[in-house]
């Protein structure tokens, strides 16, 4: 599933290609997604895309009389193409834009989403959502603070959205990693110190990856249909059985939560 780097990787790549310009109309093929395609996207006609931002994995599409609020589900991807270039199986709608570009997502699990929205506040998919990782929002005390009648471990702890949005699978096995911080730790557990350490490294660790453009996964391309790199420099995620990087023990695997947990016996504690 493409994560926080990779929806922002996806972002950047096609802003230049939106903002400031006209959506003529959309081309939906297939409107059967995680949900319906909203009616009010396959009725656009000569709205002006005013800002692409993100929250979360969500990309969102400002427009003067509302928002396209657009998730990429397990293997979606977005990319910029020529009006001309023909569809492909799995490719479920088009934005076509006046500059002669399409913004075109692809799909072939359509667990993604469009929708569409006149207020965000009032969003039932944004409504409860956590701080941004990479916001002042999101620091060492407010983890704290969250943390004190949590006895649960501490990595499933941080991929639940209402916690801190886009902290998902892999950064958070290479967020810990990078920490010194075993995954099995209860998340009441932690000094203020060591939240202080965690809070910087998540930080570091997205930042990271969305200057490298986003991890490489099975179904993950950006906008221009390049990779992205950031998987080269993976340090636990996928390892298991592989030696520790730093001291050579060898990378174990667990479940947290159902979804495979990486880390170093010896490094993490």
């Amino acid at each position: 599933m493409p994560e926080l780097p990779e929806v922002e990787t996806s972002r950047r790549g096609i802003e230049p290609y939106l903002v400031g310009h006209t959506i003529l109309h959309a081309v939906v093929r297939n409107a059967r997604l995680r949900w319906p395609v909203s009616q009010e996207i396959m009725a656009l006609s000569d709205q002006v895309v005013i800002s692409v931002q993100r929250r979360a994995k969500y990309l969102l599409v400002e427009l003067k009389s509302g928002w396209i609020i657009i998730h990429l589900g397990m293997s979606g991807s977005l990319r910029v193409l020529t009006e001309e270039t023909e569809p492909a199986k799995h490719d479920h709608v088009d934005l076509v834009m006046d500059t002669g570009y399409v913004l075109r997502y692809t799909d072939p699990r359509r667990f993604g989403a469009w929708l569409w929205c006149q207020d965000l506040e009032g969003s039932s998919v944004l409504s409860h959502l956590g701080p941004e990782p990479l916001s002042e929002a999101f620091n060492a005390d407010y983890l704290r603070e969250k943390s004190l009648k949590k006895k649960s471990p501490i990595k499933p702890w941080l991929m639940d959205n209402k916690l801190v949005v886009g902290v998902g699978n892999i950064y958070a096995s290479e967020s810990l990693f990078v920490a010194g911080i075993s995954p099995d730790r209860p998340a009441n557990s932690l000094s203020l110190e060591e939240y202080g350490l965690l809070v910087s490294t998540i930080k570091a660790v997205l930042l990271r990856s969305i200057e490298q453009g986003g991890t490489t996964l099975r179904d993950f391309l950006q906008s221009d249909g390049k990779p992205g790199y950031f998987a080269q420099e993976l340090q636990v995620y996928g390892r298991a059985g592989e030696a520790c990087r730093v001291c050579g023990t060898p990378i174990q695997s667990s479940k947290h939560a159902q979804r495979s947990t990486f880390f170093c016996p010896r490094c993490q504690r």
